[in-house]
């Protein structure tokens, strides 16, 4: 979503006459989900009714190679509850029909109609939610499992995310005296933008193009009395890891809850505080953590000032239009779902690919690791997410959600769910 985090996947067409190889195979999945269940209420709907129309797809992702996977040999794949996956597939299927502009390989567009036709068999199944079963059923018979093996590597890595939870104002005074600025109208982007935080920024003066205000003149008032700020806070630590996250939740003193998105950033590039930390032998490698970080900030407000000076990325935000229940927006434009939802490399994934995460986590607390089995679906991104089997893991909002982010940085086993099938030659419609 911002700072801390960095899906576009390379998929290539089959050799020539896999089209008739695809048909007979469609028909055969098209047999198997009949002869799954004697119960029609228990059946998967066939993902086409017209075979002819489909091709099988082999999935490719640059940088890495993809051995194909049984999804009996996926550990914990049949105790997950893939009904909550599925429900966080069936909230990508909404953006997929409005695709962005493609960044990744050329070919990523097979893979996202082949997305869409998974789509399609998901909304004949109706708009209650399945049974687990009947969620595991329509995975396995619309997708094949794909183990992502990066060059060089042994497997994945993951790291974990959050939407905090601060105090906040709509108006200065009585404590609140930090800024959280919207995107200024002189702010001027240019190269790509894939991902947040990618590009330059610029702004005119004298008629030229010069660098944007970094954080520490932001911090000086370079924005102030332009009427670009939102919200006030309390704590300017607060405001440093909702940059981090990218996302926040804002509870004023009436009890309202004001949801915060990412708006951009200043270009300036992202420095990592906690690498300073431990390159200053100030907090062990091994116990680096957001906490920690903000530990450090808090026990000399000074010293945590400077350090945050040291980054000289700044991010901006603006108002969102979610309740209270939603999740974080994602860079799909879809609420993120906790515990179901993560950002990959853009470059590299497809929004709305189902990834399959085997890991094991400190969730409960610091150094015990837990085994962590989960289907989960890519919808959000960030700028340090990079690499074929690289993810970051959407815990939630608040504190408890953010001490369990602040700890994850392990290896495991990244696998994706490819699309059986693409439709061709049908303008992509699915």
């Amino acid at each position: 979503m911002a700072q801390a985090r960095a899906v576009t996947t390379g998929v290539r067409r089959a050799a020539p006459g896999a089209a008739a190889r695809g048909a007979i195979l469609a028909g055969a999945v098209v047999a198997l989900l009949s002869a799954m269940s004697a119960d029609a209420a228990d059946r998967v709907p066939p993902a086409s009714s017209s075979a002819m129309s489909l091709q099988p797809i082999v999935p490719a992702v640059p940088g890495a190679r993809l051995e194909p996977v049984a999804f009996t040999d996926l550990d914990g794949w049949t105790s997950d509850d893939l009904a909550a996956a599925f429900a966080t597939f069936r909230a990508s299927c909404a953006a997929l029909k409005t695709p962005p502009a493609d960044v990744g390989p050329a070919s990523a567009p097979t893979l996202r109609q082949g997305l869409r036709h998974a789509c399609s068999a998901a909304a004949r199944l109706g708009p209650d939610a399945p049974s687990p079963r009947l969620a595991r059923l329509f995975f396995e018979a619309n997708f094949r499992a794909w183990r992502v093996i990066p060059e060089g590597s042994a497997g994945g890595y993951y790291t974990g995310y959050y939407e905090p939870e601060v105090e906040g104002a709509l108006q200065p005074g009585n404590g609140f005296d930090v800024p959280v600025y919207g995107r200024p109208d002189d702010l001027v982007m240019t190269g790509p933008g894939a991902t947040p935080n990618s590009g330059s920024a610029f702004r005119r003066e004298g008629g030229a193009l010069v660098p944007y205000h970094d954080r520490a003149a932001i911090e000086d008032g370079a924005l102030a009395g332009r009427g670009l700020e939102i919200v006030w806070l309390r704590d300017p630590v607060d405001l440093f890891f909702m940059q981090i996250q990218g996302s926040a939740r804002v509870r004023l003193p009436d009890g309202r809850i004001l949801r915060l998105g990412y708006d951009g950033f200043n270009g300036q590039s992202y420095l990592p505080v906690g690498r300073l930390l431990i390159q200053r032998g100030l907090v062990p490698r091994e116990e680096m953590s957001m906490a920690r970080i903000r530990a450090f900030m808090e026990a000399d407000p000074a010293a945590g000032r400077a350090l945050r000076r040291e980054n000289p990325s700044f991010v901006f935000f603006k108002a969102l239009p979610l309740g209270v229940d939603a999740g974080a927006m994602g860079a799909q434009g879809v609420p993120l779902t906790a515990g179901r939802s993560l950002a990959v490399d853009r470059k590299l994934h497809t929004y709305g690919t189902p990834i399959f995460v085997e890991a094991d986590l400190p969730l409960s607390a610091p150094g015990v690791a837990e085994p962590f089995r989960r289907l989960m679906i890519a919808q959000d991104t960030g700028s340090a997410i990079v690499g074929p089997a690289r993810a970051d893991l959407f815990f939630g909002a608040g504190d408890a959600a953010g001490a369990v982010a602040g700890r994850i940085r392990h290896p495991g086993t990244f696998t994706m769910l490819v699309p059986r099938f693409a439709r061709v030659g049908s303008g992509g419609a699915p």
